[in-house]
């Protein structure tokens, strides 16, 4: 995948997200896509609170890598670079 392909996946999967945002934000969180890497794994960053939430790793699954598969299903997993989850 190239970089451009690459930015615009990262933009896309980015934009699929702002269904969850508002639920984070309300805890005082969010979530950054870091990077997608060559055998279709996202990589996530936890913001704010969320980053050490004893609840994020069922976040990860139940909300963010469940939302990323449905809508990409060419993505194998997602991966958070920090925090718990």
């Amino acid at each position: 995948m190239s970089s451009a392909e690459k930015q615009e996946l990262i933009k896309q999967l980015d934009a699929a997200l702002d269904d969850l945002r508002p639920h984070l934000k309300v805890d005082g969180g969010d979530v950054e896509i870091v990077d997608v890497t060559e055998d279709q794994q996202v990589m996530i960053k936890w913001l704010g609170n969320c980053e050490m939430c004893s609840m994020s790793s069922m976040t990860m699954r139940a909300g963010i890598e469940q939302t990323i598969k449905s809508k990409f299903p060419q993505i194998k997993s997602v991966a958070a670079v920090n925090g718990i989850g």
